[in-house]
């Protein structure tokens, strides 16, 4: 067996392992805080993504991780189980990080059907338009914590929420009497006693739920951004765009250093030693990360039933996520990537990070452009710069909680930014109609809706549109037209002029399936009374589906009957199979009426067409 091992390329690996990781260590603290599980959680799935997509994938200069789409998705997931269970991270954590370990099995499950090789199939402008709505996403939501406003805190704001959350909580008390067996008209009173153990801590933390979910998201942040310009931080705009300046700027001067790490460790450390009053990030726990159990012991279907599409969702998008950064990494390398393989490790990964409680990731493109130019060369960089990130977690997680959460903001705006698809902003004037509609529909959807179902659209509309552009182009180059009225192929031209009005010759472009069987069906109509014998040339059909299928038997049934008799021409693979399959051949056409040339099928029609009527030229 193969060692999967190279140690040759030990120094370069561990040195672009090391890159990477160091690379890769900001933006895992940012998209943990802007996911809404805290830093620690981007931590978390850095290290465990990195490591076991690494150890197990089929892409050995993959360094994978927690992404701008990957959190994105994480993000909505997060906020809809918060939001059914009333801002409660204690009861939700298990449901969000089950779904999270589901996609994650998704992804395995997927590499073992062998679909890794059919992800490349997803049209452009949807990818195209999901991209630049990440970026859009990123971009609005971290304006808030960027002018260091928090809807939860905004005491006048939560007060306009109060009234709904104590609607809310008599509801709740309703529900769960309704569960006891209680009548609420027979025991009013213990309706009233509970009611009455409300309490005004209870309310608020209601109300501040409600009022960050409706801060949520980029209608929400855009519906309370004028409150949020009204109470400006000075201090966290000023650590922001100071973040947002020296990545822009360091990057001017060298790009050998990570300009995003210089400015959180620039930025944070002006502000933790001039001891300014800023906000810091949430405390990440020092010491080993402990796997979170809850998830199996509480674990309960009907919780996760919900979003058991958001799971597939996000296996599908860490799939193209990372496939894509495989491409990246192949065309770098000169190399081939597994892609079933990289699905698996993938999977795998996600899963595991899932346990420990960290955010789903993917292969992530800089990082792994870095580890390439660093030296990277095998699996053991991506590995190296997992266990890089796990140092770091237990020997400075207490001065990592010192970051001001307005260095993170800052560098996720400049993510968000670099995000979008510009290539495909710019190609809008020039791009098919069709697919300028497509990218600008998901791109819409995703920004203001639900990127899930905003997905699952564009890519319903572009299969649409490219079934009805191939069946028109099929119709099109497919003619119906007997031989002296239409156009001959090559090898027709020598047919005898005296047999032309007596035999109908059908020339079938294209593939047969169910955008282009009108074309097919029109066949018994055109064919002229004088025709005796009709040709079908499937040459040029590669393929049928079951719609084209019953189709062609439906006619060829109604021409044999006719009287008629039919010639298939070089019926190529696929399409015979399925004529076989159904008894098309041989107990409808007999094999002695399918031919391999034209030649063949010439020596047939001499033999047995008779010259019956004068030809007409038109």
């Amino acid at each position: 067996m193969k060692n999967p091992f190279n140690f040759k390329h030990f120094k370069g690996d561990l040195f672009g392992g090391i890159t990477a990781g160091i690379v890769a260590l900001p933006l895992a603290l940012a998209f943990g805080v802007s996911s809404g599980l805290g830093p620690s959680a981007g931590l978390y799935g850095a290290i465990f993504v990195s490591f076991f997509a690494a150890l197990f994938g089929g892409t050995n200069t993959q360094i994978s991780g927690p992404t701008a789409p990957m959190t994105a998705v994480a993000m909505v997931v997060i906020a809809g189980i918060l939001a059914t269970n009333d801002g409660d991270i204690s009861k939700a954590l298990p449901i969000i990080l089950t779904v999270f370990l589901l996609a994650g099995l998704m992804q395995v499950g997927l590499g073992l059907i062998g679909l890794g090789k059919y992800i490349k199939y997803i049209p452009y402008p949807v990818v195209s338009g999901f991209m630049t709505a990440i970026g859009v996403i990123i971009l609005v939501t971290q304006i808030l914590p960027s002018i260091g406003y928090y809807p939860k805190e905004d005491d006048a704001f939560v007060e306009q929420f109060k009234p709904h959350a104590e609607e809310i909580i008599l509801d709740n008390i309703l529900k769960d009497e309704a569960g006891e067996g209680l009548l609420v008209l027979e025991d009013f009173k213990e309706t009233i006693k509970r009611a009455e153990l409300i309490t005004e801590e209870q309310i608020l933390n209601e109300s501040q739920t409600l009022a960050g979910k409706n801060a949520s998201g980029v209608i929400g942040s855009l519906k309370v951004l004028p409150r949020a310009l009204a109470n400006i931080n000075w201090l966290e705009l000023i650590l922001a765009l100071s973040t947002i300046f020296i990545i822009y700027g360091f990057k001017r001067i060298t790009t050998a250093i990570p300009s995003a790490l210089v400015a959180l460790l620039v930025v944070s450390g002006i502000a933790y030693g001039f001891g300014l009053d800023y906000r810091s990030i949430e405390e990440i726990p020092s010491g080993l990360p402990i796997p979170n159990l809850a998830i199996f012991s509480g674990f309960s279907l009907g919780n996760i039933t919900p979003y058991i599409f958001t799971a597939l969702t996000l296996a599908l998008l860490g799939a193209i996520d990372s496939l894509l950064t495989s491409v990246v990494a192949d065309n770098m390398t000169k190399t081939k990537h597994k892609p079933n393989k990289e699905l698996i490790g993938q999977g795998i990964g996600n899963t595991i990070a899932a346990i420990f409680g960290g955010i789903p990731g993917a292969g992530a493109t800089i990082r792994t452009v870095v580890n390439i130019n660093a030296g990277g060369k095998t699996r053991l960089s991506g590995m190296f710069a997992g266990i890089l990130l796990l140092v770091i977690l237990l020997a400075l997680g207490p001065i990592a909680s010192q970051i001001p959460a307005a260095v993170l903001a800052g560098i996720l705006v400049t993510v968000g930014i670099g995000v979008m698809d510009y290539k495909g902003l710019k190609a809008i004037p020039y791009m098919p109609k069709p697919e300028v509609i497509i990218m600008l529909i998901v791109m819409v959807l995703s920004s203001v809706w639900n990127l899930v179902y905003a997905v699952g659209i564009g890519l319903v509309i572009a299969s649409l549109m490219f079934m009805k552009k191939i069946g028109d182009l099929t119709a099109k180059r497919s003619d119906l037209k007997p031989l002296y009225k239409g156009e001959l192929w090559p090898d027709e031209i020598d047919f005898p002029e005296n047999l032309m009005e007596e035999v109908f010759i059908k020339h079938i472009k294209g593939p047969m399936f169910f955008g282009s069987t009108s074309d097919i069906q029109e066949l018994a109509s055109q064919i002229p009374s004088t025709a005796t014998t009709i040709i079908i040339r499937m040459d040029k059909m590669g393929y049928i589906d079951q719609s084209g299928l019953y189709v062609i038997e439906d006619i060829l049934v109604d021409l044999v009957n006719d009287n008629k008799k039919v010639l298939l021409l070089k019926v190529l693979e696929q399409p015979r199979y399925m004529l076989e399959k159904i008894d098309i051949i041989p107990d409808l056409i007999p094999k002695e009426q399918i031919f391999e040339n034209f030649q063949d099928c010439m020596i047939w029609v001499k033999d047995n067409v008779k010259d019956e009527y004068t030809l007409t030229k038109k």
